[in-house]
């Protein structure tokens, strides 16, 4: 699963205006277990950075996925973000 995401994320980087599509797709896909594991950690990551790239679906959708987890999960998500923006 880590080549989908990383492939994606890559692919999401390079420009266009479907950046913010791209990540709100696979905050989706990790939020519903679509061809994956639930993870509401990574859905998080994802769909906040979907959130900072412009996307208003993906704030919706980030704040329905936080409902479902803990603290300590969505302090991890929003580290995991923060990290992923600053390389990115």
């Amino acid at each position: 699963m880590a080549r989908f995401e990383m492939h994606n994320a890559e692919m999401a980087t390079m420009g266009g205006d479907r950046n913010a599509d791209v990540f709100c797709e696979m905050g989706l896909m990790y939020a519903t277990g679509r061809g994956c594991e639930i993870d509401l950690v990574a859905a998080h990551k994802w769909l906040n950075i979907a959130a900072i790239k412009g996307s208003d679906r993906a704030v919706d959708l980030r704040a329905d996925v936080a409902a479902s987890m803990s603290k300590m999960q969505l302090v991890e998500a929003l580290r995991a973000a923060r990290e992923w923006m600053t390389i990115h």
